[in-house]
């Protein structure tokens, strides 16, 4: 039964891959992990719990185990098709090479400029400025992205960077950051201050053109007034 079912969605793929939704699209991906079974419910199951396709490949790997159907073989092999496409969309020749404020905001600018929806992301810088892996987080929403900073604290505790960058995008606004910015800017200044990372900079992208909050000086205010060792220094 499901081998009649795999050959008519396979048909209607070559046919016109375009009228395929996102859960048939998963369940044909699905066939080369889980040889036997009805992918259909799994690929259910996946959207139901994380939203999205996108919400698919941003899942841990625990994450994805704990969804019906999915063992540990078939998280692995979604694992590495995310970790796939995230090496070739942030591949060399795509992000420079080293970081700096205004190759950045260029490059952000561009990256940005086909976006409907707002989305935060965080590069992991290595010592020598060099970016050494990013993710993109949203909602699905165009006027706000919810990213908390229990969020930001597993994601660099998985990868262990020596500086962050912080980058989002105000799709039918001004690049001057709100109050909610500059609070999400402390907090998670705050973070990396508490796990010894330095924060480098939070970029935003707005119709009429970029904003840093390294450039304008205010990344330096923040670090200030939202670091462990000054907080600590002005108690003693």
């Amino acid at each position: 039964m499901h081998e009649g079912h795999r050959q008519r969605i396979l048909e209607r793929f070559r046919q016109n891959e375009g009228s395929l939704q996102d859960h048939e699209l998963l369940e044909i991906l699905l066939f080369n992990a889980i040889p036997r079974k009805n992918t259909n419910e799994i690929a259910h199951n996946l959207i139901d719990t994380f939203g999205s396709l996108e919400g698919v490949f941003q899942a841990d790997f625990d994450a994805l185990v704990a969804v019906d159907g999915i063992g540990e073989s078939t998280a692995a092999y979604l694992r590495c098709i995310s970790l796939f496409y995230d090496r070739v969309k942030f591949g060399k020749g795509k992000t420079p090479e080293l970081f700096s404020a205004e190759a950045f905001g260029a490059y952000l600018s561009e990256r940005f400029s086909c976006l409907s929806d707002e989305v935060v992301e965080i590069y992991c810088l290595d010592a020598h400025n060099r970016i050494r892996f990013s993710k993109r987080f949203t909602s699905n929403q165009a006027d706000k992205v919810r990213l908390a900073p229990e969020e930001v604290s597993k994601f660099i505790v998985g990868r262990h960077p020596y500086g962050l960058v912080l980058a989002h995008n105000h799709p039918k606004g001004s690049s001057n950051p709100s109050g909610s910015d500059d609070n999400f800017t402390a907090q998670i200044q705050m973070l990396c201050s508490i796990n010894n990372i330095r924060l480098y900079d939070h970029l935003i992208v707005g119709e009429d053109g970029w904003y840093s909050y390294y450039l304008t000086g205010r990344m330096e205010e923040i670090k200030r007034a939202f670091s462990v060792q000054n907080i600590i220094g002005k108690r003693l």
